[in-house]
């Protein structure tokens, strides 16, 4: 039974990969190191060129994976309910 859990259909989490982090499709490249990448303002032809086994769509997953975990909410402790 694999141990791998994918979400966006690229982005992939194995603890026997780079220890669980954040990869892209089960390969040993993060998506927090494509963040980077983007962030340094290189355009997804040069992160293509860099690391030719990134696909576009590789590189949308990661943005989209950055989305998704800046729009998360904080919630006081008193408004969660703790079950036991």
């Amino acid at each position: 039974m694999s141990k791998t859990r994918t979400i966006y259909n690229r982005i992939t989490f194995d603890p026997q990969i780079m220890g669980g982090r954040a990869c892209i499709r089960g390969m040993r490249i993060t998506v927090s190191l494509v963040l980077s990448l983007v962030a340094n303002e290189m355009t997804i032809e040069d992160i293509i060129e860099a690391y030719p086994y990134l696909e576009t769509e590789d590189i949308k997953a990661c943005l989209k994976y950055a989305v998704f975990l800046a729009s998360e909410q904080i919630r006081p402790w008193s408004t969660i309910a703790i079950r036991g």
